[in-house]
């Protein structure tokens, strides 16, 4: 054989070896796919586009759903066979499917992970992503409410800036004090909204007085209800808290026209920038001193479907997501919903001081149920607020219905 020939032979052999390592890495790539609600400047995108950049071996395909439509097209995507291999689903939602099956028991994978230990959760958040005893999911991130309140429309009417409203009682005191219709001012601003966010807002208070979504006629339960329907009746809030979510509610409180709001950790950038007065956080009050605390719990958590074709590469995309953790409020201004992460402080001395509160809040944040038919029991809970509020009927006739129609729902 000729030089020429050898040199043709041997780039020929060269070529068939690239080609070959070319194929194998080919095969070797595998694509997982994730369905989110984060827009580009949020967590899920971000974190899946740096997964994909740290690992060659694994492509990532985002998609980017709406609310509205998260959970109608995840069962139709996972009863059809085309679900994805991670999705990020709103905490009341996930044991709908949990308990269908549709995804994966991460139970043993967690046991075994050196980055996702269980034990570095809020319960809430936690209790979320568990089912029948077994872990679900990981939670994504997680808020909650507390009480905003004016300080300086406390030294205005003679109330002490530095002792907030404790009690149910001394919320309903200080917001008589507070309201001012010469000035267009309501004690406080919240909302009782016909939609999840009126579950959201209502059922910590249920739950201070000794209810649950299983027992929502309890007498402390009732005497929430009946504890809003003052602050309606006299007018403390306003008349549209019926029909205005928490956004809006709270804009209420940044305008100066709501000397305390009842909303969460999402509106403190929103509140740096538009209150122009002191404004404080405390801990939502409870039926009496010493009443057991609670407050709701929202946000997103990660599950991966059961029909996943590659659950080893998902998980450890949910473990770098894990790892992540620690810079979700920096980065994002969402909170974690570990215990174990401090965070870092923001150079604001009043969103610092909230973050504080925010944190010890989560510490009683329950998760929504979990049960499988959550909307269908927060629906129930939904109507008799309505009912109750717009005099349709008594706080606690719109609860006890509201509990039968939770039991034959549950079973």
């Amino acid at each position: 054989m000729s030089i020429r020939n050898s040199l043709m032979a041997g780039a020929l052999a060269l070529s068939c070896v690239s080609g070959l390592a070319m194929a194998a890495h080919a095969q070797e790539e595998v694509t997982i796919t994730i369905w989110s609600l984060d827009k580009p400047e949020q967590p899920a995108f971000n974190l899946a586009k740096e997964f994909d950049e740290k690992e060659p071996g694994i492509k990532v395909e985002y998609r980017l759903i709406q609310f509205d439509d998260v959970v109608s097209e995840a069962m139709r995507a996972y009863s059809t066979g085309q679900a994805p291999d991670i999705i990020a689903i709103d905490n009341p939602d996930h044991a709908l499917f949990s308990s269908r099956g549709a995804f994966l028991d991460l139970t043993d994978r967690i046991a075994k992970s050196e980055v996702i230990k269980p034990a570095n959760y809020f319960p809430g958040p936690l209790n979320s992503v568990t089912w029948d005893g077994k872990l679900f999911g990981v939670p994504k991130a997680t808020n909650t409410i507390a009480l905003y309140y004016n300080a300086d429309m406390f030294k205005e009417k003679g109330l002490d800036p530095d002792k907030p409203p404790q009690t149910w009682a001394e919320l309903l005191d200080a917001a008589r004090k507070l309201t001012d219709p010469s000035k267009n001012v309501y004690g406080l601003a919240f909302s009782a909204k016909a939609s999840e966010e009126g579950t959201f807002q209502f059922l910590p208070w249920a739950q201070m007085g000794g209810g649950s979504y299983q027992k929502i006629n309890t007498d402390g339960a009732v005497k929430a209800l009946e504890t809003w329907k003052t602050i309606m009746d006299e007018k403390l809030a306003s008349p549209d808290s019926l029909t205005r979510g928490q956004w809006d509610s709270t804009g209420t409180f940044n305008s100066g026209n709501a000397a305390m709001a009842i909303s969460g950790p999402w509106e403190l950038n929103r509140m740096s920038d538009e209150a122009k007065f002191d404004w404080r956080v405390a801990l939502l009050p409870v039926p009496e001193a010493g009443a057991e605390r609670s407050s709701a719990m929202g946000d997103f958590n990660w599950a991966i479907f059961s029909n996943s074709k590659h659950p080893d590469e998902a998980f450890k995309a949910l473990e770098y997501f894990a790892s992540q953790d620690d810079k979700m409020f920096e980065k994002y201004g969402q909170l974690p919903a570990r215990s174990d992460i401090t965070l870092p402080a923001t150079g604001n001395e009043k969103k610092d001081a909230a973050l504080k509160v925010f944190q010890e809040q989560l510490q009683y944040a329950k998760a929504r149920g979990p049960h499988p038919e959550w909307p269908k029991i927060s629906k129930a809970i939904q109507d008799a607020i309505q009912a109750a509020l717009t005099g349709q009927m008594t706080p606690k006739d719109a609860l006890d219905q509201a509990a039968e129609t939770i039991s034959a729902v549950t079973g």
